[in-house]
């Protein structure tokens, strides 16, 4: 896979370009001649991206010539060969950091810390409003810090004429001590960063037939930044590994099992927040609709040749926790000789992978834990995700686990869909709110959480009879059918997500927002404007508007709001409610540095978004009570079978 790249030096295997039809196109040789099949190249339609070169070079006060190789984002510079261009650095690219400059036609140094402060399209889409040609990033922590040369690429989640590139710490360094002896420099910038848009890839996918019709599917994405060796070569290998060696041993499924490859996992789309998983959610929505209902799980595969922690965890839905957590108590393959701490299991799923597109389709998913340690700010889309960070224990045990998982789930009369548990994690993360308009609901909500909680119980152990082989085929076949509609509906009622891509129930983003508004005030109220300040960073977005331009801050709260759902792919609709809170924060803002005390408009503010955010909590829990109420009638049904 790594032979196949878009830029000869960095590689990059991107959504939409040639080296990902050319991988796409080996990965199908491969299927064949492992022995899968029924083997079918799915069609995306999609935005591109094709990254050939980006280099910078430039002469210093002592004459040394610098040649400097650039990583990039998806979007779209054509230089034509080398350009001269003038650069400035410009700190953090706050709006701040702007203030008495002309940046019209530059290229604009900026450090960045995505992980801990803010995202990649913040200070790229403010350079744009300043007429900057384009954003050069270096890495100031939270991803590649494994090495000063190390480079980065992420999402960009913003138009493509608004241009980004990637640069080391190391030659970061060499031009910013030129730049203490000069305002600007005088560079040559050589760059082909080209957009797509509306161009196509392939999902591809092969079978091992089964004797039924239900479908069990194995997914591994195969575009990449850099070479991407863990991210996702190996996962990729490892799934033709485990469909190779049930092959040559001569399993023979019950279930059909599934082996797909997906394409643009790492993006596919232009201009949207949730521009990543593009491949995954147009398999599920827009191409095998069809495959929710049918296909019982979906096990993912991220980042696996490396022990992320002294602990492993399959990560998963709540509905396959109690499942899962009886497979791993069983297991034969002892994980403390690779993982000393053992085997977990972790719910929700999250956003970062194709999984969670899968979820949200109405396909029970997991996924090999990945996401919760330190190779994520290290090597983590950078050419250090490379062979030479493998650990071949890891990989070995998720062969066999993930191989005997699969197996387990072959053997299962019923999908194990537990909502027990996902009534469970509602139930818990409901937090006591004062003020409330609708002092019943809450306690409404409590009590038919806990009969669905018991409903949910008694179908489980229905559902548990029945694969210990003690149920009746057509009966079996009903009660998955409903089970899985239920989980499909579950999906729609409770999953939604922050403004940071987390995972959480509705009412979870009011019921924070109460929180931080209220220590808001009561911080106004002591004439406190700095903890309100601190306290406002907390509420939805807010926080970009402290540190951009107002139209910087809207671009990218509209763009959420009111934009088609196509172009929103696996986020449209899971953002509800939002609380826009610039013109108080910037008021604030002035007043904290004029010392002025004077804050009752914002106190008075502050309070009528508190009463809002009061109006949309209560409106969450009465929105819940109709989902809980609907989920439990449907457990009644599936009991009934």
């Amino acid at each position: 896979m790594e032979r196949i790249k878009s830029n000869p030096v960095l590689g990059f295997r991107t959504a939409g370009s040639r080296a990902e039809y050319e991988t796409g196109e080996m990965l199908r040789q491969e299927m064949e001649r492992i022995g899968l099949e029924d083997i079918h190249k799915d069609r995306l339609c999609l935005d591109g991206w094709e990254f050939e070169k980006a280099v910078l070079r430039f002469r210093d006060a002592e004459g040394a010539e610098h040649v400097f190789q650039l990583g990039a984002y998806q979007t779209q510079f054509l230089t034509g060969g080398f350009q001269k261009f003038p650069l400035v650095y410009v700190g953090r690219g706050g709006a701040q950091d702007y203030a008495g400059r002309d940046v019209r036609g530059c290229l604009v140094l900026v450090d960045i810390n995505q992980r801990d402060e803010w995202w990649i399209n913040f200070p790229v889409y403010q350079a744009h409003l300043k007429g900057a040609a384009a954003v050069i990033a270096v890495q100031d922590n939270g991803y590649g810090e494994i090495d000063g040369e190390a480079l980065n690429a992420q999402d960009i989640a913003g138009p493509k004429d608004a241009p980004a590139f990637s640069i080391s710490q190391k030659d970061a360094a060499v031009l910013k001590e030129a730049l203490q002896k000069e305002e600007r420099l005088t560079v040559e910038f050589d760059a082909s960063s080209r957009i797509l848009e509306q161009t196509e890839s392939y999902n591809i996918w092969g079978t091992i037939p089964g004797r039924e019709e239900d479908m069990i599917l194995l997914s591994a994405h195969y575009d990449s930044y850099y070479d991407g060796f863990q991210d996702d070569n190996c996962a990729v290998a490892m799934m033709l590994g485990i469909a190779r060696a049930l092959l040559e041993t001569g399993y023979r499924p019950r279930k059909t099992l599934v082996f797909c490859a997906m394409a643009a996992e790492e993006w596919g789309i232009v201009n949207s927040k949730y521009d990543w998983s593009t491949g995954a959610w147009q398999q599920v929505f827009k191409l095998r609709p069809d495959w929710p209902g049918k296909v019982i799980a979906d096990l993912n595969f991220e980042l696996p040749a490396y022990a992320h922690n002294a602990w492993d965890a399959i990560r998963s839905t709540y509905e396959y926790e109690d499942f899962l957590k009886e497979f791993v108590e069983k297991l034969p393959v002892d994980p403390t000789n690779v993982y000393p701490q053992g085997l977990r299991v972790h719910c929700p799923i999250e956003t970062w992978s194709d999984d969670f597109s899968m979820a949200i389709s109405g396909i029970p998913s997991m996924v090999n834990e990945f996401s919760s340690a330190g190779f994520m700010e290290t090597h983590y889309h950078s050419q250090f995700d490379r062979d030479e960070f493998y650990d071949e224990a890891a990989y070995r045990f998720h062969h066999e686990l993930y191989g005997l998982l699969l197996m387990a789930l072959d053997r299962v009369n019923v999908a194990p869909v537990n909502l027990e548990r996902t009534f469970r994690a509602l139930r818990e993360s409901v937090r006591p709110v004062t003020g409330r308009e609708d002092e019943n609901a809450l306690k409404t909500l409590m009590e038919k959480l806990e009969e669905g909680e018991r409903l949910a119980r008694e179908v489980y152990e229905a559902v548990r009879t029945a694969n210990a082989g003690n149920g009746e085929p057509e009966r079996d076949r009903r009660l998955q059918s409903q089970l899985l509609y239920l989980f499909k509906k579950a999906q729609g009622y409770f999953v939604r997500l922050n403004w940071h891509d987390e995972v959480l129930f509705p009412h979870e983003a009011s019921q924070t927002n109460l929180r931080y508004l209220g220590e808001a005030v009561r911080q106004l109220e002591d004439k406190n404007v700095r903890g309100a300040l601190e306290a406002l960073y907390q509420v939805d977005n807010n926080k970009y508007a402290f540190q951009f331009d107002d139209q910087v801050y809207r671009y990218f709260t509209e763009y959420v709001m009111n934009q088609e759902k196509e172009r929103l792919q696996w986020g449209a609709g899971r953002i509800v409610h939002h609380l826009d809170l610039s013109k108080q924060i910037r008021s604030l803002m002035e007043k904290e540095r004029t010392r002025n005390t004077g804050v009752e408009p914002e106190l008075e503010a502050l309070k009528a978004m508190e009463r809002q955010a009061l109006g949309c909590f209560d409106d969450d829990i009465r929105y819940m009570i109709q989902a809980v109420d609907t989920l439990t009638e449907g457990l009644r049904k599936a009991k009934e079978e």
